[in-house]
């Protein structure tokens, strides 16, 4: 399944769910969990289906061994669970009537029923009996639309469908529903510059377990082993506990997830304990009380938040609770990449001396300040933090890189925006550079360079196809013209057809010539695919490439005009030359042709602007680190020494102090300059004789409509 068949099947599901809050009057917050156990329910039988023939053989092989189990157990360590026959999703599926909150209590109960302890009571049970009380059709329905899961989808495909539900559900919730989701490109961001892909993961405020599952997809696309990692998560909130569990059951994850207040619990025994920490914890929690937490030395470590003077039982702010946690959990040689609001990097008083303790400790690797609109809760500017215990081994060890990404994302809609997977490579590019690791720079573009040959070659087929469409509507309306020239049309449809000097436009009909490119294009000693991972040949192809697209832009722009100025025509045709019962149109495919047209026309530009966008990426990156080694870029990231930090800006965290703005500049000569002026210009008055054709064709237009009417 592509990329495009998935994000089809996953908004025809979203919109199948989410037709309950319309029919049945159900919130978001009633059915998330009801749905997502019927995801899980699919998914069961689909991976059941894949190892029952070995499940199967295992046991008859045992049978009357005294290596012999029962199927149930040989079923547990094939797959994780085993699926009795009235969890069948077919069985559900085939039912009689509308009733089945009473079969899915059942299935549920069945799987859970031979589960390790720790995922007893997590799949949804109850809840179907109060979608059935408020519609009994839909729950039926619903099995019926999830039925379209392919058969063969894997593992993979469910836990895409889970996180995408998973994240509709909590933009649906608003506030509520930012406690049991992270937007899916910030966690990858955060699992992207800690490499979780061995060892213990630790997420303290672990939400629907968002951290583990982009983890485990890190592993994968890393060729690890998924074995190699083990989950502890905790989550104060019971429900989210159960969100948390079905996706480690859906992923294939080892762990566990404990529903706990991390303030007063600590069910792992976590200090210094794990390799790896993520987390979005609550932030600017005031009701902490200091007699929870003064006596464990998780939170205490590197002092307590507390107003200075007052004698009261409250913590001032629990932001540097959590990041003291996170700290302490870590082992010797430990990361963490955690959220916190940019207020934290600056904060003053009792937290102003933690930070100071946790910087001078040594293990504060990157800030980075993230764009606003990130989250689906609140617009409220964050930062994310990452330390590091084996920095203070390295020559980072009195550094720390600020990266400013308040300006790279992608706009979602008119609210919300997110890092796109290009845009988390790039930030983790610059990263890597500063950690000394060039090969990944060099492997990133080596990656973006096949990309982009890859798009160009698919250029050459939508442009040929776009030029025969426009050539075969030319010669259709030539030869409709041709066969009905003595037929009779109206004198008002004559009319137009002589004003609009419609003959004489289709029979001189010619092609645009394009532009001619101002750079001249210098062979390459070898293809684009073969171009080897080092920096100068990476940046000669980049030429290369940008050339391309220069003068896929110029032909883009020549065919445009060429398809706008046929379409036109055919519209005058459409309403002037085709007669009334008109066979000759039809024949020669007149019918819809400007639709095939502006089909067309569409694929060829989307095949020219992803090219475009892998050129952009590849830019992005050589134009600001051209050698290939870290540099301090204005605007983006600064490498800061302990003078720095320490001396210059006091112990704050705060990116924006020292990447500073970036200034755009005019770097042109007197002669470019004036040339620009004179391209203007003419682009001025091109401008201006397309507007005056337009107003002409209007004004006809109008004249042949009060001519009709008259």
């Amino acid at each position: 399944m592509n990329h495009d068949q998935l994000k089809n099947l996953e908004d025809k599901l979203w919109n199948s769910a989410n037709a309950m809050r319309a029919h049945g009057g159900l919130k978001a917050s009633d059915y998330a969990v009801p749905v997502l156990g019927l995801i899980f329910l699919k998914f069961a039988e689909n991976k059941y289906s894949q190892h029952e023939a070995k499940i199967l053989a295992d046991y008859q092989k045992d049978k009357g061994t005294r290596m012999e189990r029962t199927i149930q157990e040989v079923a547990l360590a094939t797959c994780g669970f085993y699926l009795p026959e009235n969890a069948r999703y077919d069985h559900l599926l085939k039912l009689p009537g509308n009733k089945r909150a009473e079969a899915l209590r059942d299935a549920m109960k069945g799987i859970e029923k031979y589960q390790d302890a720790k995922f007893q009571d997590v799949l949804p049970t109850e809840a179907y009996f109060e979608i059935e009380k408020k519609k009994d059709d839909i729950l039926p329905e619903l099995l019926k639309s999830f039925s379209d899961i392919p058969k063969d989808a894997s593992g993979d495909i469910f836990g895409k469908i889970y996180e995408y539900f998973l994240g509709k559900f909590a933009m649906s919730e608003g506030q509520k529903g930012g406690e049991f989701f992270t937007p899916t490109s910030v966690v990858r961001f955060i699992v992207e510059l800690i490499e979780p892909y061995k060892g213990k993961i630790y997420d303290p405020a672990c939400g629907s377990g968002g951290m583990f599952v982009q983890s485990a997809d890190f592993i994968a696309h890393e060729g690890h082993d998924l074995n190699d990692i083990y989950v502890y998560g905790q989550e104060y909130m019971g429900e989210t506990v159960r969100l948390a569990k079905m996706n480690l059951l859906v992923h294939n994850l080892r762990g566990e997830i404990t529903e706990a207040n991390s303030y007063d619990s600590d069910p792992y025994d976590g200090f210094g304990k794990f390799d790896f920490v993520m987390a979005n914890p609550p932030f600017n929690v005031k009701s902490v009380k200091e007699s929870t937490v003064k006596n464990d030395e998780r939170f205490y470590k590197y002092g307590l938040p507390k107003n200075k003077g007052k004698k009261d039982d409250k913590i001032s702010d629990a932001n540097y609770l959590w990041i003291s946690l996170f700290a302490t959990s870590l082992n010797k040689n430990g990361r963490a990449g955690f959220v916190m609001p940019n207020s934290a990097s600056d904060a003053r008083n009792s937290e102003y001396d933690i930070r100071k303790n946790i910087v001078d400790s040594g293990i504060v690797d990157c800030m980075v300040s993230m764009p606003t609109n990130m989250f689906l809760t609140v617009t409220l500017p964050a930062t994310l933090w990452f330390f590091d215990k084996q920095k203070v081994n390295t020559e980072r060890k009195d550094k720390i890189l600020f990266l400013d990404a308040r300006n790279v994302y992608n706009q979602i809609d008119r609210a919300h925006r997110e890092w796109t997977q290009e845009n988390q490579q790039n930030l983790a590019a610059i990263v890597r550079l500063y950690r000394g690791e060039t090969n990944r720079y060099l492997q990133l573009i080596d990656t973006y360079i096949k990309a982009a040959d890859q798009a160009e070659i698919k250029i050459e087929p939508a442009k040929e196809a776009l030029v025969l469409q426009i050539e075969k509507v030319i010669k259709s309306l030539k030869k409709h013209i041709e066969e009905t020239k003595d037929s009779k049309r109206t004198p008002a449809k004559t009319k137009a057809l002589k004003e609009t000097n419609f003959f004489n436009l289709i029979e001189n009909f010619k092609r645009t010539t394009p532009q001619a490119n101002k750079e001249v294009l210098n062979n390459l000693a070898h293809p684009i695919k073969s171009t080897q991972r080092d920096n100068e040949e990476q940046l000669q192809v980049a030429e290369h490439l940008q050339w391309n697209v220069a003068q896929n832009k110029l032909e883009s722009d020549a065919l445009k005009q060429d398809v706008n100025t046929l379409l036109e025509l055919y519209k005058i045709a459409d309403k002037n030359l085709k007669l009334k019962t008109d066979k000759v149109w039809s024949n020669y495919d007149l019918v819809k042709a400007d639709k095939n047209l502006e089909e067309a026309l569409q694929l060829y530009l989307e095949s020219t602007e992803y090219a475009a966008y892998w050129v952009t990426n590849i830019y992005w990156l050589q134009s600001r680190f051209p050698e290939a080694k870290y540099e301090d870029v204005v605007g983006l990231c600064k490498m800061a020494d302990r003078t720095e930090y320490v001396e210059e800006q006091d112990y704050s965290l705060n990116a924006g102090r020292y990447v500073g703005v970036e200034i755009e500049e005019i770097s042109m000569s007197i002669e470019e300059y004036t040339t620009f002026l004179k391209e203007k210009n003419l682009k001025f008055k091109r401008l201006g004789e397309e507007s005056l054709g337009l107003e002409n064709k209007i004004e006809l237009n109008l004249k042949s409509l009060l001519y009709e009417i008259n």
